[in-house]
């Protein structure tokens, strides 16, 4: 009864949302089948599925779920290696099967080792990619279809050279003009007296109409050279009945489950499916306004049952996916209704009002992403990752740049790599404490060692104590440490006993184990030290009163 009040109370919020999210999803499902190979209904099939079934299933407030850009290549090549769509279809089915196994063992617990930096870079990158990608087609440049986020496009351009050309060799007067007055109405859409003037109508769906209606005066004025012309009009597949409808659907080969190469696509797309979908969701709860939290292992299972009923009808392979959640998100969706509904939308839309959606230009559909895209990767992102320091800047960044100039996982794998090398790199330079009042001739020096010191430290402190200055006192502290390597246990004997020595260095040494062997000292209590021996101030601070003393040198600075 709760929940049923919470859908009621949220549905104005989820309704106005599920709309932007339909408008959204439609040229992408249609352009990821086509750049996968695959009939185009196979993309709006994924998209329904995803909608309703997984969006039922999910226990997440905020992602929505389709055809992934991040698949294109891999149903691409998979098609061509398996000779038909049917035969892949089984692969698709087998893929959701493995899907739903990883969640009912709890393998979506990975999501946890996600660096925030990383997941920030993969929002703030996609973000770029949108704007990137959207500018061709806000100028009416639709040479590359719809939903590609890889940085080589199928043609063998890059993201950079097909924007060179739409700004250098191809603008569309119409698709241009449509585009800036779709966009002037999203920028007006988000001042607050314009939504209180539009209540529930969102400014997207006021957007994409003006765009058909500016198009059809076009046409109505005889300004040919600026009507927007059918390739570049959204493209719904359009059924003359209903058992043309019902001709539609493609089945799967179920001969083909003795076929090796169909596991071995299944698990291909079950590893990257699944860890899109747990980067997604990740990603939308850092996001979500009312910091609510998802099961990593219903997705998983929500997800396998999706794609299992896709690939039984026909459909693509389907992820949770970034650009539709996020449009989710900003456009104030508050529940999971709203992804259900955009699923329900989809279903109409190809039954009912195919020749309706097929008026709407590509153009004022990507002022809609672009919209997007600036909301992902603002200014003020990049400010706010740079003031948080170093170990979360450059993993951020390598993150955002690799994503650029390659596609999603693989900018996400690098991101990973950089953030684990930031770690390892942060613990070599922080498996100590280094503190001097002075740095020079007599210096109170202490080191204390922190929790865990493996061989990754050994350089940095090999190359702190060999620049400690001569005629210094020291105190190495390990009363924190739990674990110490022999190799560091080396380098700190080989000072105490033959370096220090030469350089007229006193050497204290706390909280080393019996088991370490740190060589010949006698253990003192600081009462037997002279009152004026400088090593009594560099334990004073401590509750611990007994040090192990190196018999180095017992003249007292």
């Amino acid at each position: 009864m709760k929940t049923t009040k919470k859908y009621i109370d949220n549905l104005r919020y989820d309704f106005s949302a599920s709309i932007v999210v339909f408008l959204v999803a439609v040229p992408l499902c249609l352009g990821i089948a086509l750049a996968s190979g695959a009939p185009l209904f196979a993309g709006m099939i994924a998209g329904i599925v995803g909608g309703i079934v997984v969006g039922a299933l999910s226990n997440s407030h905020t992602s929505v779920t389709g055809p992934a850009a991040g698949l294109t290549a891999i149903v691409l090549a998979a098609i061509n290696q398996l000779g038909s769509y049917e035969v892949f279809l089984v692969a698709v089915v087998l893929a959701g099967t493995l899907q739903l196994v990883l969640g009912l063992l709890k393998a979506g617990e990975i999501a946890d080792f996600f660096p925030s930096s990383v997941i920030r870079g993969m929002l703030t990158g996609i973000g770029v990619i949108i704007i990137l990608k959207q500018i061709p087609h806000a100028v009416g440049y639709d040479k590359e279809a719809e939903g590609s986020v890889s940085f080589l496009a199928s043609s063998g351009e890059t993201t950079f050279s097909l924007l060179w050309d739409a700004l250098r060799q191809y603008i569309h007067p119409g698709a241009t003009a449509v585009s800036i007055v779709a966009l002037a109405i999203l920028i007006a859409a988000e001042r607050p007296a314009v939504k209180r003037f539009l209540g529930l109508i969102p400014g997207a769906l006021v957007a994409v109409v003006a765009g058909v209606l500016l198009n059809a005066l076009f046409m109505a004025i005889g300004a040919q050279e600026w009507v927007i012309q059918r390739e570049h009009l959204v493209d719904i597949p359009v059924a003359g009945s209903l058992s043309e409808f019902w001709s539609i659907f493609i089945f799967p080969d179920l001969s083909a489950l003795n076929r090796l190469d169909v596991y071995t696509v299944a698990l291909t797309l079950c590893a990257v499916a699944s860890i899109e979908t747990l980067l997604c969701i990740e990603a939308m709860d850092r996001v979500d306004p009312f910091k609510r939290t998802t099961d990593p292992n219903i997705e998983l299972r929500a997800q396998g049952v999706g794609n299992i009923l896709s690939g039984l009808i026909g459909g693509l392979p389907m992820t949770s996916v970034i650009v539709r959640s996020t449009a989710n998100v900003t456009a104030g969706a508050r529940t999971k209704a709203s992804t259900i509904f955009h699923g329900f939308f989809l279903l109409l839309s190809v039954v009912a009002i195919p020749e309706v959606l097929n008026l709407i230009p590509l153009s004022a559909l990507a002022a809609v992403l672009l919209m997007v895209g600036y909301k992902l990767a603002k200014p003020q992102i990049f400010i706010e990752m740079w003031k948080n320091g170093k170990y979360q800047w450059w993993p951020f960044v390598i993150t955002v740049v690799a994503i650029v100039f390659t596609d999603l996982l693989t900018g996400v794998l690098i991101g990973l790599g950089v953030s684990a090398l930031s770690i390892l790199y942060g613990n070599m330079r922080n498996a100590y404490f280094f503190h001097s009042e002075e740095y020079h001739e007599g210096d109170l020096i202490r080191m204390r060692l922190s929790q865990e010191v493996s061989f990754l430290n050994k350089a940095s402190i090999k190359r702190t104590l060999d620049q400690l200055p001569e005629g210094s006192y020291v105190l190495i502290d390990a009363s924190d440490t739990a674990y110490i390597d022999f190799d560091v246990l080396e380098i700190i004997r080989d000072f105490a006993s033959v370096k220090a020595p030469s350089k007229n260095i006193r050497v204290a040494l706390r909280g080393f184990h019996e088991r370490y062997d740190v060589g010949d000292a006698d253990f003192v209590h600081c009462e037997t030290l002279a009152p004026n021996d400088p090593l009594r101030q560099l334990f004073a601070s401590s509750p611990v009163d007994q040090v192990t003393v190196d018999q180095v040198s017992t003249e007292t600075k």
